[in-house]
Formats: structure tokens, C-alpha cells, sequence
């Protein structure tokens, strides 16, 4: 039927004014909605990232605690390992009789000798730093270093407290620097008694510093205290005889009078703050030299026989590390999903107002056809007449369309027929010599099981079903092919392509005893192809060469690849007699050949063109002063 352009204007005028209106609404809507359930989101995902922070960083530092817990006890124990193995040793060569007789009688210099001998013995079996012998004055008359420049014979070391707890009858410990070698160690001393009574001081020293050496680690600092705090061990050098908090003067002068350490100042590590947690107590230190500062977890143990603290300082870097990663991927999974949330709510506004839309447009143009056709009914018969005839030319013309539809499906069908005949005959031509391989690999395997030489039979068996694979893929790609697909385009290395090539023509090569001689230019030269369809055309131009050079002598085949003007070239070149020049322009249309009947259907070097023009390439031919050779020419993988 007709419609009155008039009411048409009208009616579209009144639709585009209800999509303004439902514009408008619609943003309303979407911002003060918006607008609070963004408020909403944020408090609701802060508190929830904070809970998850707190937990992540409870069981971050549960998890360190534990660890430096378990380190603190095994280099707690070790440290007491080491001093209890030496503990007992001071007494035992205290009784020997050698020391006690030597005391009692001294006999010149010929028996200093022996028994700084005897010292050095004993500290290489014992494994120990140095050995020597003091008498009752604390000079020593012998000791295990007699031979070396830095010698304890003749140092006196009455001032030292190990001496002076062995001179009392106890055994002594201690630990300081050496006043002589200025070597950290740790002292024993037990007194030399003839009949009850004290007669010389034997002492100890055993070293650490190989101990310190093995415990380093990144996250973690060990160290070890005197009774008064000092440092004398750790894994970090720059704390090295310092301490964790400033000495009191008289404890400042009684080490320095002592000459435990020496000459060092004995300063404070640079301790900025510290607190005590339910993991442990944590400490703030600055790092040398720099404005920066770490917090680490201390945990210590208490070494009751040496008098010592053993502390590890555990960096909670991880920890806030850790803590920061979670939150950060928890707040991303929160946003995403507040975001998802929020598009699925406008969707659903956006539908809900859509469909009011359309209803509202629904009724107004069921009114206003409703009007029209009225008007044009009751105005004139002539016009329902002529919208009848229209009506049946629509149908007509929509039959038309069916049949074109219907004549256009059969057009494919026959293209779709025609490319299935041209794809049987291409598979036809590519199977013949993988056909030949597998028929000499089978005759390979009947020989070798008459010598059961069954190696050489599972090896030929593996060759059949690759064949048989690569068969099943050549048809596949023909198929594509066929279809004015090459497949898609990757990095493929030359050299691949040409072994592969080679090995499927290997059992051809052999029969025709036929030379093929390989070279590549750069050996790991890549371009960029189809890796099964140039598998094809390789095998495609060594068949070709192979079944020229059948009739000639020698029987060579000549492989090469090399750039050339920004491209690759690959060159199959043979020693036949060539190819005839009034052949050469039509050497690439189909079914178009030079070979014996039986050998090819003329199909090999068209597919083989357009196989290199999907993958944007070209081949050329041409002869040479003996044979004939084709050139490839590819993009190179850069």
C-alpha cells in the first residue's frame, strides 16, 4: 500500500524526539546512580583490602619468625658445638708431663725447642688457632707460633681475664682480639698443677672466621654479643665491634683496659627505632653511609656457658613486598569486578529503556498505518488496486531472487567440482614419490628380516610412517591449496626444508645413484613460507632434476641458497641435457610436459608456481652450459 509522505515526516519527527528524551533519561540515570555505588564500592573495597593487607602481613611475618627461629637455633647449637669440642681439651693437656716438667725444670734451649714442637703438633691435630704455655707471671715460654714472625713466646698476657680466672683454678673463657696477631678468637686456659699447686697457665685460642663466612645471607644478618653488648660476630661488617646500644663509661674503660678489642671505638650501630611486637621486637637501622633505613625482626638466644647473646635481624622487605603484591592484585580483581558489575547494571537500564522505546514506536506506527491505510482505503479503490499489483510484483521479483540464489549455489557447486578434479590430480602427481620411498623401505625390510637384523627393520618401519604421514599432510595442503589457500606464512630455515626434501627423494637418489651436493650461505638462512607447501616445491624441483640427469653422466644435482637483492634465492641446478628452448615458455602451464609417458601429468612445475606466488615469491628457469637450472625466490625471515 501507499503511504503519505506527510504523516511519514510526522512520524519520524515524533520517534527522533523520544530518542532525544530517552538520551537524556538515560544519563540521569547512569551519573547519580553511578556516582553512589562508586562511594559505595570504594569504602566497601578499602575495608576489605585492609583485612587482607593485615592477614597477608600477620602470616608474612608468622612465616619469618619461624624461619628465623629455626636459623637462630641451628647457629646457636653450631656455635656450641664448636666451643664444647675444644672445652675439655685445655685440662686434658694441662695434665700432660711434659708441660709440668718443663715448668718445674727448665733445661735450656734444646727443650724449648721440643716442646714448641710439641705445642705446634698438638694445634694441627687439634685443628686450633694457637697453643702456648705461661707461667705463674703470665709470660710465655712456649707456644705453637714459635716459628712465625708474629710469635707469643715472650708476650706477657698476665692482664687478660682468661689467664687470671686459670691462675685462680678455673677454667678460663674468653673472647678478644689478639693484642699480638690482631685475630679474632676465642680462649681457653686451665692450669698446670704438680701436687696440687698452680705452676703455669696452657691456653686455647680456636678461630671463627670461617664461621661467620658461611652464614651470610641477603635477608638475614646474624650476630653474636659479649656479655657487655659488643659485636664481635656478625654477618654484616660494618657492625663488626659495635653495638646495639650506647656503653656506659666504666664498661667503656674496663674493655679498653682490658684490650679485648683493641683500639676500636666501640661505637653504637645506628639504631633509629624500636618496639616490641607479638612476633618479636622490631628494629629500625640506618644503612651505612646513606639516608636510608630497614626494619628487621630481632630474635636472640642466650649462650649461658659463653656468656653470649646470639641475634639474627630478619629484613621484613619480603613481607611488605608480599603485602603489597596481594593488594594490589586483590584491589585489581575488586575494580574488575566493580567494573563488570557496573556495565551489566547500565546494560540492563540500556535494555529496559530500549524495549520501552520500542514499545511506544510499536504503537505509533500501528496507529499511524492504521490511519493510512483508512485514508487510502476510503480516498480511492484505485490506489488498492495498484498496491495489490505491487504486491504481487514484490512476490514475483522475490521468486526471481530465489531462482538467481538458487542458479548462483549451482555456479559454486560446479567451481567447488571443477577445483575437486584439479585437487585429485595434483594428490595423483605429489604421491608418486612418496609411494616410491615407502615401496623401497618396505623391499629394505624384507631383506632385513631374512637376516634378522631387526634394528635396521624397526628403522625402516619409523621412515614408512613418517612418509605416510607427510602423504597424509601433502593431501591436506593440497586440499587448501586447491582452495586458494598456502597456508599460513611463518619463519622456515632453508636448511630444513632442503633435508626434508631430500629425505623423502633419499630411496630415489640411491637408485639412481645420483650425487646431490648442498650449500647454504648463511648455514641459518630463513625465510618466510608455508614449512609443508616449500617442503612441496623442493621436492617437486629435485624430482624434476632427478629424472633429467637419468640419462647423463655424472649424475649431479646441485643445491644452493643465498640472498640475493634483498630477497633469498634457492637454486636446484642438474647436469642433464637441459630443457629444449621452445619449451621454456610454456614449461608452467598445466599439463603441459617433456617427460615419457607414465612419468608426470604436466602438473609438478604449475603447482610449484602457484604454490610460490601464495607465499609471495617466484620461480624462474633457464639453462646453463650443462643442464638446466630453477630459482626460487622468497622474502627473507629477518
Amino acid at each position: 500500500m501507499f503511504k503519505n509522505p506527510e504523516c511519514m515526516r510526522v512520524k519520524q519527527n515524533e520517534i527522533v524526539e523520544i530518542q532525544s528524551q530517552k538520551k537524556i533519561r538515560l544519563s540521569r540515570i547512569f551519573f547519580s546512580s553511578y556516582s553512589i555505588y562508586l562511594f559505595t564500592i570504594c569504602i566497601l573495597v578499602s575495608c576489605i583490602l585492609y583485612y587482607i593487607a593485615q592477614i597477608t602481613y600477620n602470616k608474612g611475618m608468622e612465616s619469618l619468625a619461624h624461619e628465623g627461629s629455626v636459623r637462630l637455633e641451628l647457629h646457636e647449637t653450631y656455635l656450641r658445638g664448636i666451643l664444647e669440642k675444644y672445652e675439655n681439651l685445655p685440662e686434658l693437656l694441662a695434665s700432660d708431663k711434659r708441660l709440668v716438667s718443663y715448668l718445674l725444670e727448665p733445661d735450656g734451649q734444646e727443650s724449648v725447642e721440643a716442646l714448641n714442637k710439641y705445642l705446634e703438633t698438638i694445634k694441627s691435630v687439634s685443628n686450633g688457632s694457637d697453643v702456648y704455655l705461661m707461667n705463674t707471671e703470665g709470660l710465655t715460654i712456649a707456644a705453637s707460633n714459635w716459628n712465625e714472625p708474629l710469635t707469643f713466646v715472650g708476650s706477657n698476657f698476665h692482664y687478660r681475664p682468661y689467664f687470671q680466672e686459670a691462675i685462680a683454678g678455673r677454667l678460663g673463657r674468653y673472647f678478644a682480639l689478639g693484642t699480638t696477631s690482631s685475630r679474632r678468637g676465642y680462649y681457653f686456659a686451665y692450669p698446670v698443677k704438680h701436687q696440687n699447686e698452680i705452676i703455669g697457665v696452657l691456653a686455647l685460642k680456636i678461630g671463627i672466621d670461617a664461621v661467620e663466612q658461611s652464614w651470610s645471607q641477603k635477608k638475614q644478618s646474624f650476630l653474636v654479643t659479649d656479655p657487655d653488648g659488643v659485636i664481635f660476630f656478625t654477618t654484616n661488617f660494618h657492625w663488626r665491634f659495635r653495638t646495639l646500644y650506647p656503653l656506659a663509661k666504666e664498661t667503656k674503660e674496663r674493655i679498653v683496659k682490658s684490650k679485648r678489642y683493641l683500639d676500636t671505638p666501640l661505637e653504637p650501630i645506628p639504631l633509629l627505632d624500636e618496639r616490641l611486637t607479638r612476633f618479636g621486637r622490631m628494629v629500625k637501622i640506618r644503612q651505612e653511609n646513606t639516608s636510608l633505613s630497614s626494619t628487621y625482626l630481632l630474635q636472640s638466644v642466650y649462650m649461658d656457658d659463653a656468656g653470649w647473646n646470639v641475634q639474627i635481624l630478619s629484613d621484613i622487605r619480603e613481607v611488605e613486598k608480599l603485602v603489597a603484591l596481594v593488594v594490589i592484585l586483590s584491589g585489581s580483581f575488586f575494580i574488575l569486578g566493580a567494573l563488570v558489575h557496573l556495565i551489566v547494571r547500565q546494560r540492563k537500564l540500556r535494555l529496559t529503556e530500549v524495549k520501552k522505546f520500542e514499545e511506544q514506536s510499536r504503537r505509533m506506527l500501528e496507529h499511524s498505518n492504521e490511519r493510512l491505510e483508512s485514508r487510502v482505503i476510503e480516498r480511492t479503490a484505485e490506489l488498492t488496486f495498484a498496491n495489490e499489483q505491487l504486491v504481487k510484483e514484490i512476490e514475483e521479483r522475490k521468486r526471481a531472487e530465489e531462482a538467481l540464489k538458487k542458479t548462483r549455489f549451482e555456479l559454486v557447486h560446479a567451481a567447488k567440482l571443477a577445483a575437486l578434479g584439479q585437487m585429485s590430480a595434483g594428490i595423483n602427481h605429489e604421491l608418486n614419490q612418496p609411494l616410491a620411498a615407502i615401496r623401497s623401505y618396505t623391499d629394505n625390510c624384507k631383506l632385513f628380516l631374512n637376516k634378522k637384523r631387526n634394528k635396521e627393520v624397526e628403522w625402516n618401519l619409523d621412515q614408512i610412517s613418517e612418509l605416510t604421514d607427510r602423504m597424509a599432510r601433502i593431501g591436506a595442503q593440497l586440499k587448501l591449496f586447491a582452495r586458494k589457500s598456502s597456508g599460513q606464512l611463518s619463519v622456515v630455515p632453508v636448511h630444513g626444508i632442503v633435508d626434508g626434501a631430500l629425505e623423502i627423494l633419499q630411496p630415489a637418489l640411491r637408485t639412481a645413484n645420483a650425487h646431490v651436493k648442498v650449500g647454504i650461505d648463511p648455514e641459518s638462512l630463513e625465510v618466510k613460507a608455508n614449512n609443508v607447501l616449500l617442503q612441496q616445491v623442493m621436492v617437486n624441483l629435485v624430482g624434476n632434476a632427478l629424472q633429467a640427469i637419468e640419462d647423463s653422466e655424472p649424475r649431479a644435482i646441485d643445491v644452493t641458497a643465498e640472498r640475493c637483492g634483498g630477497k633469498v634465492k634457492i637454486s636446484v641446478q642438474d647436469s642433464g641435457k637441459g630443457i629444449d628452448p621452445k619449451h621454456l615458455p610454456y614449461i608452467f602451464e598445466p599439463f603441459y610436459t617433456t617427460k615419457k609417458s607414465g612419468q608426470g601429468l604436466g602438473l609438478g612445475l604449475t603447482i610449484t608456481e602457484r604454490i610460490l606466488h601464495e607465499m609471495k615469491g617466484e620461480i624462474k628457469v633457464c639453462n646453463i652450459e650443462k643442464g638446466a637450472r630453477f630459482e626460487v625466490y622468497l622474502e627473507e625471515a629477518l
